[in-house]
């Protein structure tokens, strides 16, 4: 059965994994590309004089390099023996598309912020296409290792999403500072902008058809789901009710992100990080399917 094509991974995965060993090798090869893209990134960010995103790029090439070492590891263990590059059947999805490489390099606008966001997509593409490769398997050790190896791009989405909002809240500091005195407009919790999540999705539902609409129906289903987890949880401007679908399900994410950062209680922590990680998935295969 053909994969889906997706916006978010640009061109469809051109396959199935056969092999542990393909699998393995695909991994290490996806995780080498993105550290030297970031490397190369860095050096190219040094040599304009921008030493604060060439500091971002270094960090995410040392990150990706233990990305690779973990991959390495996992295929000793597994199989006796280190990954081999003569087994990548077919081209990954690019670290960074070309135009995003060519944006970081020539933008005068470009920040640490701008930089952790593309580093964000990246691990999301990432994320749907071993997501892609889990559910198109014919091998149940290979699906397996798939939702694996998508489970820890979700781990990488997270992280790199906290660091962005860090440096967000860093380039405006000054901006809120100027702001703070303005009142706030009227606030939602997260359990009504995920019921309204949800009835966006029933509206894309109907516009699709075959597996695409199977996935919205599911995304839908889960959005009620959460609705209930969410009770009381998250305070967002009643306003967000009024955008799309992406935009809802990434402020969702930032919520429950922002609120397990914060949170001092186990069980609310605990709580927060479960439905953190399905909101990151759902982002994610709304991206992928947003026009599919």
């Amino acid at each position: 059965m053909p994969l889906l094509r997706t916006s978010l991974l640009v061109a469809e995965p051109a396959g199935v994994l056969e092999s542990l060993d393909e699998l393995f090798a695909l991994a290490h090869a996806m995780e080498q590309e993105a550290a030297n893209k970031y490397d190369s990134l860095a050096e190219e960010m040094r040599g304009q004089g921008k030493d604060d995103l060439a500091e971002v790029f270094t960090r995410l090439a040392a990150a990706e390099r233990e990305h690779v070492d973990s991959v390495s590891q996992w295929s000793q263990s597994r199989r006796g023996k280190r990954p081999d590059p003569a087994m990548v059947r077919w081209e990954a999805p690019a670290a960074l598309p070309p135009d995003a490489a060519a944006e970081v390099k020539t933008s005068r606008l470009m920040t640490p912020y701008r930089a952790l966001a593309m580093a964000v997509r990246n691990e999301e593409r990432a994320f749907a296409f071993w997501s892609y490769l889990a559910a198109y398997s014919h091998d149940s050790e290979v699906k397996k290792a798939s939702e694996a190896m998508a489970k820890e791009e979700l781990g990488h989405v997270a992280t790199l999403r906290k660091e962005r909002r860090r440096a967000y809240h860093h380039e405006h500091e000054r901006s809120s500072a100027e702001t703070s005195a303005v009142p706030r407009p009227p606030q939602i919790d997260a359990q009504r902008l995920e019921l309204r999540l949800a009835a966006q999705l029933a509206d894309m539902e109907q516009r699709l058809s075959g597996p695409a609409a199977v996935r919205i129906r599911d995304i839908r289903q889960q959005a009620i789901e959460m609705a209930d987890a969410a009770v009381g949880l998250g305070s967002f401007p009643a306003p967000m009710e009024r955008k799309g679908p992406l935009e809802i399900a990434e402020a969702l994410v930032d919520g429950y992100l922002d609120g397990a950062e914060r949170s001092n209680d186990a069980a609310h922590l605990e709580r927060l990080q479960q439905l953190a990680e399905r909101a990151i998935s759902r982002l994610a295969w709304l991206r992928s399917l947003s026009t599919a």
